[in-house]
Order: C-alpha cells, then structure tokens, then sequence
C-alpha cells in the first residue's frame, strides 16, 4: 500500500482505531451519531433499552462496512451500565469515545406537581449520566493514557441556558449536565481526556412524542411554521468534528441552532 493510499484512507476514516459507546443510541440523535462515527471508522458501542432498534442499527452499520456492537441497557440501572461497560472492555478494549446521550423531556407546569415525571427526568438525564460516567471513566483514563487522547461528550440543551415556560424540571437538569461538563474538563484535561457540552436547539427526535403539556405542545407545533428544525445528522456531524479534531483542542461547550430560532 502506498503512502498516499494510506494518507487516504486516514482522511476518510479519522477514527479508524477509537472504541464510542453512544447511549441512547435507539433513535433520534444517538442513532445517527452511531452511524456517523462508524462511517467514520469507530467501531461503535450502542446502548439503549430497545434491542430490537438496536440490532437494526447494527445491521445498518454492518452493511455499511462498519462494525457495531448492540447493548440493551437501562442508564438507570446502574449494574446493568457497569455490565455493558464491562463486556466493552472485554470484547472491544474499552471505550476512548463516550457520547452521553440518553435523555427525557416532559414539560409541564410546576404547579400541576407532575412530580412522576420530575423524578423520570432526573432518574434518566442525570442519575443516569452519572452511572454511564462512572462506570466509563476509568475506561476513558486508560485509553487517553495510551494513546493521547479520549473524549467524553454529554448532551445537555439550549434549555440550560434559555428560559422556557413549563421547562424548569428539564432546564434544570440540562443546566446540571452543562455545569458538570465544565467541572469535569478541569478534572480530566491533564489526563488527556476532553469534555464537551453539546447544547442544541430544537431538534426533530422522539423526544418531542413524549410530550403531553398542551402549552408546550402549541409552542412546539407553531415553532414548525416559523423555523427549519435541526436534523439528529446536524448534531452527529458535529459529533464527529468534536471527536476528529487534534489532541490538543477541546471544544468545551457547543451550542448548535436552527437558523430561526432566537430563543
């Protein structure tokens, strides 16, 4: 094989040798990430709690020439994530690309006291977090001893910056998720590992089928008139840039918009 050839073929698959487990990796921005980092030469981990989206996307993965290894887990069972962490170190030497991802947004008024839906926000977007974190980390320290270089990347929201009415339980939890990135790049920056925040806009997933407030509802459908929403392949693309770039950068926090919204 020539030099060019390879020089080639390292331009086409940048992360040819990177391990990313990508949770909720079922549908939406987790699903496309997955197929993004494969086609960028990661073998790719994929954990959700549906097995049956999960093994499609592996077989979509595959026939792509890609290779992929499905997982279901719950994030909020924190033996089940220490399992799958476990059987990634095993069977695939561990991840060095941890795209944190798994997330709920139930919007509701404070004073109707949904507190079932409070406490499946905060079970999910940051009990769950912290286990897939804790449980990853020392696979991630590892990895970036040897080699350089590790990413540990979380989805929070433009909600953690931004005000919305009847957001506040999913504000505050996206809030933490952005604050805890910060914490944590300082934390692990000098082990080699980078922490970036992704806080995007609107965009079009199933997150927004889980929604029952009819107030957010309205606002959601009316903001469909008024703006091109973001696609799950917007943020993947940017995914993939994060993980791609040298070493030695760091994009701490990324807020991604669609072009119409202002807020």
């Amino acid at each position: 094989m020539s030099t060019e050839t390879r020089f080639t073929e390292r331009s086409a698959k940048p992360l040819n040798g990177r391990i990313a487990v990508i949770t909720g990796a079922s549908s939406g921005i987790g699903e496309a990430s997955a197929e993004h980092l494969a086609a960028l030469g990661a073998t790719v981990a994929v954990l959700a709690r549906r097995a049956d989206r999960l093994d499609e996307l592996v077989a979509r993965i595959d026939k792509d020439g890609g290779t992929a290894l499905a997982i279901a887990a719950d994030v909020t069972d924190a033996a089940a994530v220490q399992a799958a962490a476990d059987r990634i170190d095993a069977e695939l030497g561990g991840a060095d690309l941890l795209f944190n991802n798994a997330g709920v947004m139930l919007p509701a008024p404070i004073e109707e006291r949904r507190t079932d839906q409070w406490q499946q926000q905060i079970d999910l977007n940051i009990t769950g977090l912290m286990n897939v974190i804790g449980a990853f980390v020392p696979q991630l320290v590892k990895a970036a001893g040897e080699r350089g270089v590790a990413d540990l990347i979380n989805t929070a929201s433009i909600a953690a910056q931004n005000i919305f009415p009847n957001f506040a339980v999913y504000s505050g939890t996206k809030a933490y998720v952005t604050h805890l990135s910060r914490h944590l790049r300082v934390e692990l920056g000098p082990k080699n590992i980078r922490v970036a925040a992704i806080e995007p806009g609107i965009v079009g997933t199933e997150l927004q089928d889980h929604v029952t407030d009819d107030g957010a509802l309205n606002w959601l459908e009316g903001s469909k008139e008024t703006m091109d929403w973001l696609t799950p392949q917007d943020i993947a693309r940017t995914i993939g840039f994060i993980a791609t770039l040298p070493p030695r950068v760091n994009l701490q926090q990324v807020t991604i918009m669609p072009t119409g919204q202002t807020s």
